[in-house]
This record gives C-alpha cells, sequence and structure tokens, in this order.
C-alpha cells in the first residue's frame, strides 16, 4: 500500500475515524478507500460525511517532504514498528464492553490509522512503558514526587511516555533523558510543530533519545479536541499510568480515564492534604479507580499484574465546568476552528473537518448558549472564562 494513500487519508480523515477502520477491517486497503474517496464512491459510507470539507486537500507528498524534513517518518499498520500489541490490548479491551467507563463507548475509542514518528523504532520504545502525566502548574512537592518517581522507573528499563506539556510532564521527560533512559512524547499538533515552544530543545533530546510521536498531519495546529484525542494514545502506548498532581479539571485526569476506559492499569500519587493541585488524584484514590502509588516499586509491582484491577464506575466531577470544557468533542473542533478574527461557516467547516451543514447546526447551537457569535457572516469566539 502506498505511503501517499495513507498520507492523503490522515490528512484529509481527522482521526479516530470508525467508519474508516471498519473499511479497512472489511479488507479495503489505504489506495482503494483513498481512490474512493477521492472520487466520492457510494461505498465509502460514513466515511463521506467525514471526508465532506476535506476530500480535496490531496497534499500527501508535501505532507511526507515536511515530516522527513524534520527527520520524520509515517508508520500505518502493516509497518514493522507499528505497536500493534499495544493497540489490539488497549482497544480491544474497549470494543469488549467490559468497562463501565463511558468514554469506552464513543467512537474515538479505536486506535489511529498512522502515526508520525521522530526518533527511534516507536515499537521497541513502548514495549515496556508507563504513562507519567500531571497539572501544568506543579509544585515544589510534585516536581519532586515526580523526579524520584521516574528515577525509579528509568533505572529499571521503563519506558516513561508524557505529552511534553509544561510542568510534570516536562519534569517526567527530563528525569527519564537525564538517567539515560528511554521517553516518548506524544504531541497534539502536527510533529514539524514545536509546542509548547519553550520545549522545542526538549522534543529535540527525545527524538535522539527515545521518540516524539503524533497523530496529526504536519502543519497542525495544537486544539484542544486534539489534547482529548492525544491522551487517549498516552494511555493505549502504555501498560498503565500515574499521575502525579491533578486538580478537579485536569487533562492529567482525562489521561487517566483513558487508562480506566482501555483495561490499563491506573496510578496516582498521594499530595498534601492541604494542596488543591492533588484534590483529583485524592478523589480517584478514594473511589477506587486508581491505586495509591508512592514510588517506583509500588508502580512496578502493579504492572506485573495487569488486568487485576476492577473498573470503577465513572465519578461525576464536583464543580460544574465552564462553558468551553463542557463541549463536546465536535464542539470543540467547530470551537477551536473559529479564527481570532472570525472565520465564515465553509472556513470553520473545513477547519473542523465536519460536513458544511453539522458546521452550522453546531454553531448555531453554541451561539444560543453564547459561546460563539455571529458578525454578519463571520462567527467568532465570545471570551468565556474557563475557571
Amino acid at each position: 500500500m502506498s505511503q501517499l494513500s495513507w498520507a492523503y487519508l490522515n490528512r484529509v480523515v481527522e482521526g479516530p475515524s470508525r467508519p474508516l477502520q471498519q473499511l479497512l477491517d472489511a479488507g479495503r486497503d489505504a489506495d482503494e478507500i483513498a481512490r474512493g474517496v477521492r472520487r466520492r464512491a457510494t461505498w465509502i459510507g460514513e466515511l463521506a460525511t467525514q471526508t465532506a470539507s476535506r476530500h480535496n486537500w490531496d497534499r500527501a507528498e508535501q505532507d511526507l517532504a515536511d515530516a522527513a524534513a524534520v527527520g520524520a517518518r509515517l508508520i500505518h499498520p502493516g509497518c514493522a514498528e507499528w505497536p500493534l500489541a499495544e493497540f489490539d490490548r488497549a482497544f480491544g479491551f474497549a470494543a469488549t464492553g467490559r468497562s463501565d467507563h463511558l468514554r469506552s463507548y464513543q467512537a474515538d475509542a479505536i486506535p489511529p490509522h498512522v502515526l508520525w514518528v521522530r526518533g527511534m523504532p516507536l515499537d521497541q520504545a513502548v514495549a515496556q512503558s508507563v504513562a507519567v502525566v500531571g497539572t501544568r502548574a506543579a509544585t515544589r512537592y510534585g516536581h519532586e514526587a515526580t523526579r524520584q518517581l521516574v528515577q525509579g522507573l528509568a533505572t529499571h528499563h521503563w519506558t516513561v511516555v508524557s505529552g511534553a506539556a509544561l510542568g510534570i510532564d516536562t519534569v517526567a521527560h527530563e528525569t527519564a533523558l537525564a538517567t539515560g533512559g528511554l521517553t516518548v512524547a506524544v504531541a497534539a499538533c502536527g510533529i514539524d510543530r514545536t509546542y509548547p515552544a519553550r520545549n522545542g530543545a526538549l522534543l529535540d533530546r527525545i527524538a535522539a533519545q527515545g521518540c516524539v510521536i503524533s497523530e496529526y498531519p504536519p502543519g497542525m495546529n495544537p486544539q484542544r479536541h486534539r489534547f482529548l484525542t492525544r491522551n487517549r494514545l498516552v494511555a493505549a502506548l502504555t501498560a498503565g499510568t500515574v499521575i502525579v498532581e491533578a486538580a478537579w479539571r485536569s487533562g492529567a485526569l482525562n489521561t487517566l480515564s483513558w487508562a480506566e476506559g482501555l483495561g490499563r492499569v491506573t496510578m496516582a500519587v498521594p499530595g498534601p492534604v492541604t494542596s488543591a493541585g492533588s484534590l483529583g488524584c485524592h478523589e480517584r484514590i478514594r473511589q477506587g479507580r486508581a491505586q495509591l502509588v508512592t514510588g517506583a516499586d509500588d508502580v512496578r509491582g502493579l504492572l506485573g499484574a495487569i488486568g487485576a484491577l476492577d473498573v470503577a464506575e465513572q465519578y461525576e466531577l464536583a464543580y460544574a465546568a465552564t462553558p468551553v470544557q463542557s463541549l463536546t468533542r465536535n464542539e470543540l473542533r467547530v470551537f477551536d476552528a473559529c479564527a481570532p478574527g472570525g472565520s465564515t461557516a465553509q472556513e470553520i467547516a473545513a477547519g473542523a473537518g465536519l460536513p458544511l451543514p453539522l458546521a452550522v447546526h453546531l454553531l448555531m447551537d453554541l451561539a444560543r448558549r453564547n459561546v460563539v457569535r455571529l458578525d454578519g457572516t463571520a462567527w467568532s469566539r465570545v471570551e468565556v472564562s474557563e475557571g
């Protein structure tokens, strides 16, 4: 199958895509599916709707060239380094319906269709791996707890996977590198983009001593819904996820929820009872949705018994979400596609990768909720506090 076809599909289908996965499972190859999408063939079914706004974005050669320019490559199912075992275990568990966690039943509980990789072979990097994630607003306690945890894991040859965000993620990556261990950063933007900007040098070091990966084609900007989608990969690629400092509304909790829904081991480091930054950790421990760990030995002991943990019911967070935090994934895609100076509905549909009628419907609903507004023909965001 052609790399060009995989790259084309990655550009026109913002994954994860269940219709695309179903076509692949049915025996259609990437070349055939790419031709079907370009020609708007009837047999592509729901994939026609998903690609309605982007099917003419045919820049596969440029995407492959842009990736090569930063030392990255495109991998897909069938490639030697594709982490098939990890994805089969995680998303296979989600497909059984055995998890009580709601996200297991959502459309995005499926593997990526391609990945862009800088660095060593991905399957080797994640063969024995654990996710370590936490708040961006890390305290001195969080920094020290992360250092001690990661040092112990790296010393015992565990790859540390995280999201390269500021705070706990950065400490986890830096400590793994300093200890001589492997680390993997999962980006929520194109492989040629640097986010956050101040971690550019760190990402280069990770690529040299592990790997940086992304589900998104070159040039793709980081947006809220992409971070949520990215979190499922952090959880799926690893045997378990540890959170170090997480408040009530935290991306780290979202990653831990994905680990729960994908049947991976869920763990949390307790923090000071006086710290609001550890409330999320404490609540997951209290509800039995995460095992309490205080060091690398605890983590390694739990990962030796993968699958032995019961999945608790979903805990409803005590504080109501802000308007933006309450948005669904598709609503976030539309919201993020609104440019600061305003965008037309057609531009938003293309930017979000959604059919125009659906994008307009979502925009009108968001306008009724005072999240976006329409000025003439331009839709723009309404400034709202995210708490």
